[in-house]
């Protein structure tokens, strides 16, 4: 999404599929949404779990597919949700608009300040991975002027100094390994990163029947958009995937596991890897062609 980048650069947008909510109106930008998220019920809820795997339950039919030990896949499926009936607000304490795309809130902070928007949430998501399981060296990711940003680097106290669109390191600070400065990190990398650099980190999925837990569907440009898929399971008879999605959005907020306005109803928040044209979330529309997956 846009946000003040302080990083010079020129944006060409080309046509296409997608299209968002405007988040100041709640209306869409180019054309309505084909179904009134409002009037989906939502189904499968355990209100008691406290994570996505034991909060949301599976339609009949349906089993978790295997995530490997110590995977990205296993972290997302288990990361901690706040209580459920929490509101999902924005950076400033404000409640999200609209309230009625969401089936939960994930248990991170957004933070004091607009930053952690879409492309922020998912790659706060890999970093609190890579942080929790100890792979501190992974925890890196590009500007949006192409410029590698470390939390290794970060960590031994070098910290950034902008000028124009050129990026340099200079050592200012004692080392620091601790979350709060991986936190700190992460600001940085929202500050400078975006849906533009963080497209080009993945590599297309063609084919959705290939969808996996991880997997991020992104638009980037100025506006762009993402969203990262955070459980999945599947018919064994029908071969069918179903999957679930969490986003962040504009102005900063809340990350949050995202209703479905599209399936049939009662099975929303699951989504299906089966579908007909594009891509439609509780927010945005996306095209097919815009699964990617991490390298």
């Amino acid at each position: 999404m846009n946000k003040l980048i302080i990083l010079l650069f020129i944006i060409v947008s080309g046509s296409g599929a997608f299209f968002c909510k405007n988040p100041r109106n709640g209306s869409l930008s180019q054309k309505q949404n084909p179904k009134d998220t409002s009037k989906q019920k939502l189904s499968f809820i355990n209100p008691e779990g406290q994570t996505i795997a034991t909060r949301f339950l599976l339609p009949e039919g349906f089993q978790r597919v295997g995530v490997e030990t110590g995977s990205f896949g296993e972290y997302l499926r288990n990361v901690e949700l706040k209580a459920d009936g929490t509101k999902a607000r924005l950076f400033n304490g404000a409640l999200k608009e609209p309230q009625d795309v969401y089936a939960a809130v994930i248990n991170l902070d957004v933070g004091t300040r607009d930053l952690q928007q879409c492309a922020d949430a998912v790659m706060r998501l890999r970093g609190e991975y890579y942080f929790k399981t100890k792979q501190i060296d992974k925890i890196q990711f590009h500007f949006t002027n192409g410029s590698l940003a470390s939390f290794s680097k970060y960590a031994e106290g070098y910290r950034t100094e902008v000028a124009g669109n050129k990026v340099t390191w200079v050592k200012k600070a004692k080392p620091d390994f601790s979350y709060a400065a991986f936190r700190s990190f992460m600001d940085v990398v929202f500050m400078y990163a975006g849906t533009l650099s963080l497209e080009k980190e993945l590599v297309a999925v063609p084919d959705w029947e290939n969808i996996a837990i991880g997997d991020v569907v992104i638009y980037g440009g100025s506006p762009g958009h993402c969203v990262i898929v955070t459980d999945m399971a599947k018919n064994e008879a029908t071969g069918e995937k179903i999957f679930l999605i969490a986003q962040s959005w504009m102005p900063a907020q809340d990350i949050h596991i995202l209703t479905n306005p599209q399936m049939q109803p009662g099975f929303s928040p699951w989504y299906s890897n089966r579908f007909e044209g594009g891509f439609y979330t509780a927010e945005c529309a996306f095209e097919k062609k815009h699964l990617k997956r991490w390298e």
